[in-house]
């Protein structure tokens, strides 16, 4: 056990500490394995300890001691993310912040609250109340918000809010690691430098989030005989705004068969679009899906809505989830295709590589335009081919952003990286915080 460790107890005291190897071990890491690619990369990374404070003035008292002491720190919501973003690459201190998680404040059209709060407890509580988050993602029962700011980028909601730069943080409240800790509220477009970042310029303690007048959602799942079919009947309806939509989620066959508590829903051999609707619109959606010729295969009534089993529960990343648990050597890409070509280039990449690739979109709205996000699933062989299939993809005029490095940048988003850059100087000069995840310029090679 490093000496230090002994040092910082008499500091924020014993009970906030956890030294334990099996519970060190469970809080350095996160859904990585994801990758097989970061699985080799990060397997054997660890922290010397975690520390779990309890109020602002704790975590205060922990960077304080760090910086003295030249310790890493490595910020940590619930471990949801699949980058590798929670995973300290130099030992020292695990922050896990679940415990700041309170609700500050409940005010019109915005919820102020601190960062380890988990989604799905804020989600409960803002219902209750009549109101909702604008988005989330499919794993808020158990994310962070601060994970999710830090980490994430959209979700269940995207598909009428757009995603987490589309004005769905309002506010961030940002501690640096210096000799004396500045903490500082920032608003508009400074917000955006704090969001998927890693939590490499700050770390994160309070957010304001928009938050709308609640909405009776129905949960549904249409079976179609073709992908096409799914594809077309779901770029329709992601464009109909007569329909109020929370979620439109694509697979083709066979990725649903691996969802193992829908399987004597779903029909063999036919692609699924998993949707949340206003419950209003029923007879709306009822026309979209017979001019479409799907079939509905399971429904769960907004009466039900967030109690016990959920569609969400099998879109976005959960799809890859249930695949990689129930399938051999799945992984995944984040993708984006050119919606003019997509059919085009579908067929491009399925007459190449088959079946080793499938598709999977959700749809979302950037900047105020409906797009297809794509997340397929692939079957894993080699570092090599993975790298061979997602040439072919921007050959193809597919963009992608690589989900198998942790570098921040690499994996896409349009970060600004030259502001993150000079935040990062500012606001950690001693560079502990999250090291080694901001890239230096040689990198590029390490990832392509």
């Amino acid at each position: 056990m490093k000496v230090w460790i002994d040092q910082l107890k008499q500091v924020i005291g014993e009970e906030q500490i956890i030294v334990k190897e099996a519970a060190v071990e469970r809080l350095s890491k996160d859904f990585y394995w994801y990758s097989p690619v970061l699985y080799e990369e990060l397997k054997d990374k660890v922290a010397d300890c975690a520390v779990q404070p309890t109020t602002v003035d704790a975590l205060k008292a922990v960077v304080t001691f760090a910086v003295e002491h030249r310790i890493p720190l490595t910020p940590r919501g619930a471990g949801t993310g699949n980058y590798g973003q929670a995973i300290p690459l130099d030992g020292g201190i695990v922050l896990d912040l679940t415990k700041l998680d309170q609700i500050l404040q409940i005010r019109d059209g915005e919820v102020h609250v601190q960062s380890g709060l988990r989604l799905g407890m804020l989600e409960k509580t803002l219902r209750k109340e009549g109101k909702e988050l604008h988005i989330y993602p499919s794993t808020f029962m158990k994310s962070t918000v601060g994970g999710f700011l830090c980490g994430g980028s959209g979700g269940i909601g995207s598909i009428r809010w757009g995603n987490l730069w589309d004005g769905n943080v309002l506010e961030v409240t940002v501690m640096t690691v210096e000799k004396q800790p500045r903490i500082f509220t920032l608003k508009g477009d400074a917000v955006r430098d704090y969001i998927h970042n890693y939590g490499t310029t700050g770390i994160v303690i309070e957010a304001v989030l928009p938050i709308e007048p609640k909405t009776e959602w129905s949960q549904h799942i249409v079976s179609f005989d073709t992908f096409e079919q799914a594809v077309t009947f779901s770029d329709e309806l992601a464009h109909e705004e007569a329909v109020l939509k929370r979620l439109v989620s694509v697979c083709e066959w066979p990725i649903p068969s691996h969802f193992q508590q829908l399987k004597k829903f779903l029909p063999e051999n036919k692609s699924i679009v998993m949707l949340e609707t206003n419950e209003q619109n029923g007879d709306e959606l009822s026309h979209f899906i017979q001019k479409h010729k799907g079939e509905v295969s399971f429904s769960i009534p907004a009466s039900k809505y967030h109690k016990g089993l959920k569609v969400s529960d099998f879109t976005w990343n959960h799809a890859t989830l249930w695949a990689h648990k129930h399938g051999e050597n799945m992984t995944y890409l984040q993708a984006r295709f050119d919606t003019s070509k997509v059919f085009d280039q579908m067929k491009a990449i399925r007459d190449r590589f088959g079946y080793e690739v499938q598709f999977h979109f959700e749809y979302i709205k950037i900047n105020g335009k409906v797009t297809p996000a794509s997340l397929p699933v692939i079957i894993y062989q080699s570092k090599e081919r993975l790298y061979e299939i997602i040439a072919f993809f921007e050959a193809n005029g597919v963009m992608i952003n690589n989900p198998h490095t942790y570098y921040l940048g690499f994996g896409g988003y349009n970060l600004r990286m030259e502001e993150i850059t000079k935040l990062k100087q500012e606001n950690d000069p001693y560079d502990l915080l999250n090291r080694g995840k901001i890239p230096k310029p040689e990198h590029e090679e390490l990832v392509n």
